[in-house]
């Protein structure tokens, strides 16, 4: 099938089988275009829970699919791509986790949602990349702080908001692709354009950006800033959003390197067979998910 037709098929079955499909930010533009909703992982899956649908598309990488399964367990959750992990995500075990736990007793466990359901499960706290700021600044200040798995995220909100924190040495690989040479050489060729990059780029690139935001923050802000150009340091996904969601304006990649292998391993062909088959299933344990959701809702709590 053709790429028209294949859509036109994609959204046939998802009325007939009462499916909504989610596809975050960094997927391919066209399974952008298939998707009900495109968005951060978090929101999406607050979609899915949402929803009365009976099945959930997620075209994204494992860990959006299982904290779908978290949130909405009646429902049938299909990850088109069962290869499509995170790197950052798998830096982290539990058996670590929980080591460093012991080392450090009475800490509170931070964790940000780019991780397994497992990790999740031994964490006190969920954060998201918008609101680890506001997640930091309400544990107790005579607490210690474990952060998790993003020694980017972390050291960042840990600064924001003032507290210390021990942070886990995992990252990104794709945000790490982001070099402070890319970004001055970005702006060179387009000296009126605003620098707006994700928290999870190292240290050094964030120091030299005008906006910090999550990918749904990133959105929101070069819609209401008054520039007309912005150098976008995250995964090149994200521009074709903006320049959806914000026309009229100019999204340039501080370096075209950044681009997740395992986002865009779904394909529309992926969707539209994972859709027909009704597979390839995403679960989690009921132990693991009541542990997991109690960590997500009390994020949920202290605003997302």
């Amino acid at each position: 099938m053709d790429r028209e037709t294949l859509h036109a098929e994609i959204r046939r079955l998802a009325a007939s089988k009462e499916a909504i499909i989610l596809a975050h930010n960094y997927q391919r533009p066209e399974v952008q275009d298939v998707a009900d909703f495109t968005g951060d992982s978090l929101g999406l899956s607050r979609r899915a829970a949402a929803s009365s649908a009976k099945i959930i598309v997620f075209c994204g990488v494992h860990f959006m699919a299982e904290t779908a399964a978290i949130l909405a367990p009646d429902k049938r959750v299909i990850l088109p791509e069962q290869r499509a992990g995170c790197p950052m995500a798998d830096m982290v075990d539990v058996e670590g986790l929980l080591e460093l736990k012991a080392e450090h007793p009475g800490a509170v466990v931070v964790t940000y949602v780019n991780s397994s359901a497992a990790v999740k499960a031994v964490s006190d706290v969920c954060c998201t990349s918008a609101n680890a700021v506001d997640v930091l600044r309400w544990v107790p200040p005579d607490k210690e702080i474990i952060f998790t798995p993003d020694r980017n995220l972390g050291t960042w909100a840990a600064k924001k908001a003032g507290r210390e924190v021990i942070v886990w040495p995992g990252f990104c690989p794709t945000h790490e692709l982001i070099e402070v040479a890319d970004v001055l050489a970005a702006k060179a060729a387009h000296p009126q354009a605003k620098v707006v990059v994700h928290p999870e780029c190292p240290p050094e690139v964030v120091g030299l950006a005008d906006a910090v935001e999550s990918t749904t923050g990133m959105i929101r802000f070069c819609r209401e800033d008054d520039a007309t150009e912005y150098l976008i340091g995250t995964e090149c996904g994200l521009l074709y959003r903006l320049s959806k969601d914000v026309p009229g304006k100019r999204f340039y990649p501080v370096t075209g390197a950044a681009v997740c292998p395992n986002m865009k391993m779904t394909t529309l062909e992926k969707v539209y067979r994972s859709l027909r088959d009704e597979g390839p299933l995403v679960t989690v344990p009921a132990d693991i998910r009541t542990k997991a959701l109690q960590a997500v809702q009390r994020m949920v709590e202290i605003g997302a």
